[in-house]
């Protein structure tokens, strides 16, 4: 017989002694990376300042600020590892740790943080309300874990849970009343408000969950912004909070809504698992790929979740086209604009392999970096077209007409006297893509390349040129213009998770021209 064993004890988290600032300031000022996630549980500051993977040590006010941050919310996540844990010593630990932020909360005095910025929702132990209220999900499920298995919450446990969801409350009335109930702020203070306390108002008041999901999530599914990093970061703060009340009936509109969202993220994610990541948001970001799993741990609440199986697969209110056949996947955007969270990517097409990013998005770096994110949200860092060499407008384009493996999109207010459509068609094992431009004089019309992947640029005859991109999957371009077009391959920055990685670039340009089409033909190939 097998003797049975303890489970092994669970390492203690320190918190840090200061009250948190502002995550996005968590970047390297020199290369434009998130810095190191070192030390998080550990209460102390790493010694010569955070680390960039590319060798600078940074230490300021706004880095330390959000170090404390992610070491709260890493203190929070390690509280709630013991508070489900089966070893009595260790829940015991978790009460501890949980009345000890209550002492700390309690102290604060309901005053918001003196140093947040101005334009800031603000928090009380963070500069942002946002960022309390993630913080305080974590936090309301590890005393509702202690609840579970029996344990004695103290007093400064309980009143840590009040003070966390009368916060939300009121940093969700202060929304309302600015006009913004649609924020994907208030689906946290919606969570944080659901797991901290026992009210079902939560969920079904009038600015409850139920309400909140219809007015910030458009009919196709996606959350209104349409970048997918905001679209599962509001379904998962969903999710939690039905998790949280379970015995709250979900009305029937809402659940299909629910379901809905995450059938997008089913429809645009690859058959190799890859989440091309719209618009705003980290292009990938392995601390927060918890997220994600947390997600799917959830996604059961939801019960099946089908998914269109045609090639093309429209969401006509956010404006994507998802084009999926012989192991390619292409997005197309021709939708609104997005908000603060848009780019100035209209018309733009992203390719992807099984689990090979040939042309993805770029996605977006933190906050405070305010260089690298004003090229992220540039047209030049997108496969789109350009005139002139500006950045398009904030616009939206329109659907002109589809089928099952084709469709055409346009748009006419992206540039004054220019008119774009975009027509592609899934035939004979190939994606084929034709992207035409007028203009009403004599333009510099480029479309743009924009590879994560090694590629190859061939000379062809009658001026094309070939592409060959390599990845774990090998795309084959073939690329003619209708008019004289010159060619330009030059070093490009990669996307946002590292913009110092160097990418070939290609700008396909027609001079002094008033109407160009450019045709590209896509094969996955050996």
């Amino acid at each position: 017989m097998v003797p049975l064993t303890a489970p092994a004890p669970v390492e203690l988290p320190v918190p840090p002694p200061d009250r948190g600032g502002w995550w996005h300031a968590y970047v390297c000022p020199a290369h434009g990376v998130e810095l190191e996630h070192d030390g998080l549980l550990t209460g102390v500051f790493p010694a010569g300042g955070a680390r960039c993977r590319h060798g600078c040590r940074v230490d300021d006010p706004a880095v330390r600020g959000a170090w404390t941050v992610l070491a709260h919310q890493a203190c929070a996540r390690r509280i709630r590892t013991l508070a489900r844990s089966a070893r009595p010593a260790d829940r015991a630990a978790a009460a501890r740790l949980l009345a000890g932020y209550g002492e700390r909360y309690a102290a604060l005095g309901g005053a918001a943080h003196a140093g947040a910025a101005e334009w800031m929702l603000r928090g009380r132990l963070f500069h942002q309300a946002l960022t309390e209220a993630i913080w305080a999900v974590t936090v309301g499920q590890a005393a509702r874990a202690l609840r579970a298995a029996g344990e004695p919450l103290p007093a400064e446990v309980t009143g840590l849970l009040d003070g966390l969801a009368g916060a939300a409350a009121q940093a969700q009335e202060s929304l309302v009343a600015d006009g913004r109930y649609d924020s994907n702020y208030t689906a946290w203070l919606i969570a944080a408000g659901a797991v901290c306390s026992e009210r079902p108002e939560w969920l079904t008041g009038p600015h409850g969950l139920h309400a909140h999901v219809l007015a910030a999530v458009r009919p196709d599914g996606w959350e209104w912004e349409a970048a997918t990093y905001y679209h599962h970061f509001v379904l998962r703060a969903y999710l939690l909070a039905l998790d949280a009340q379970p015995q709250v009936p979900l009305p029937e509109p809402v659940r299909e809504r629910l379901v809905a969202m995450a059938a997008v993220l089913d429809t645009i994610t690859t058959s190799g698992g890859l989440l091309p990541m719209l618009h705003d948001g980290p292009y990938r970001r392995p601390p927060a790929e918890y997220e994600l799993t947390e997600l799917v741990e959830l996604r059961p609440l939801l019960g099946g979740v089908p998914v269109p199986a045609d090639p093309v697969v429209l969401h006509p209110d956010a404006g994507y086209a998802v084009l999926r056949a012989d192991g390619l996947h292409a997005l197309v955007d021709f939708g609104p604009h997005g908000g603060s969270h848009g780019h100035l990517d209209k018309l733009a097409l992203y390719l992807y392999g099984a689990d090979t990013p040939w042309q993805p998005d770029p996605g977006q770096v933190p906050y405070a970096h305010q260089g690298w994110r004003r090229h992220y949200r540039s047209t030049a860092a997108h496969p789109t077209f350009a005139v002139d060499g500006l950045d398009q407008a904030e616009c939206a384009g329109r659907l002109i007409g589809h089928d099952r493996r084709s469709l055409a999109v346009g748009c006419d207010t992206a540039y004054p006297g220019v008119s774009a459509r975009r027509e592609l068609s899934l035939r004979d094992g190939a994606l084929v893509d034709e992207l035409t431009v007028t203009a009403d004089r004599p333009r510099r019309i480029t479309l743009g390349i924009r590879p994560d992947v090694e590629l190859t640029v061939r000379p062809g005859p009658g001026g094309g040129f070939g592409t060959v991109w390599r990845g774990r999957q090998v795309l084959h371009g073939e690329h003619r213009a209708s008019a004289d077009a010159d060619l330009v391959a030059r070093p490009g920055p990669g996307p946002a998770d590292d913009p110092q990685r160097t990418r070939t670039w290609v700008d396909w340009t027609a001079a002094d021209a008033t109407a160009v089409t450019f045709r590209s033909v896509y094969r996955l190939g050996a």
